[in-house]
């Protein structure tokens, strides 16, 4: 029996959380995974091993909320994304889909996807976890300096000058 048939769904906003042991994130419904490591930096283009599962992830500039979408996957129910705020696009053929701005999704043969991201057009930081029921990686993409949205950030970000103690009378 071949599998239901499978729609696309929008992303809804989500909780995130960046920890030492990896992402969290929790859904609409108040449960919580967890994207166990710290993610591989890599710059431009990502091109995932055959047959692995696909999850992105952009978050807001404050890194404290995001959206999540699955590619291509069909086991989950529609009813299920729906109420837990996952999205999922599905892309036949040698498709490509816009994501997110600064984030497209394209699927590379039969079981292969590559994702291409720019964080400084997303406007937050860029994941992507590939898993199947024996692995999970992570990536985090960066700039061509190797350097993530949230370093670029600390680097530019201009201090206020403190201010000179008040002299008493």
């Amino acid at each position: 029996m071949s599998a239901p048939h499978r729609n696309d769904i929008a992303p809804s906003t989500l909780s995130v959380a960046l920890l030492e042991e990896g992402v969290e994130v929790e859904y609409t419904d108040g449960r919580k995974t967890l994207y166990r490591g710290v993610p591989e930096k890599v710059s431009g283009s990502l091109t995932t091993k055959p047959g692995r599962d696909l999850h992105v992830l952009v978050t807001d500039p404050t890194e404290s909320e995001g959206v999540l979408v699955y590619v291509n996957d069909r086991k989950t129910h529609d009813d299920v994304l729906e109420s837990t705020g996952v999205g999922r696009v599905i892309l036949g053929g040698d498709a490509e889909e816009e994501l997110f701005p600064g984030v497209v999704v394209r699927r590379v043969g039969e079981l292969r996807f590559e994702v291409e991201a720019d964080p400084e057009t997303a406007r937050g930081r860029v994941f992507a976890f590939v898993e199947d029921d024996w692995t999970e990686e992570s990536y985090e993409f960066v700039n061509a300096d190797g350097e993530s949205i949230a370093d670029d950030d600390a680097d530019t970000t201009e201090r206020a000058p403190e201010a000179e103690p008040e002299a008493e009378p």
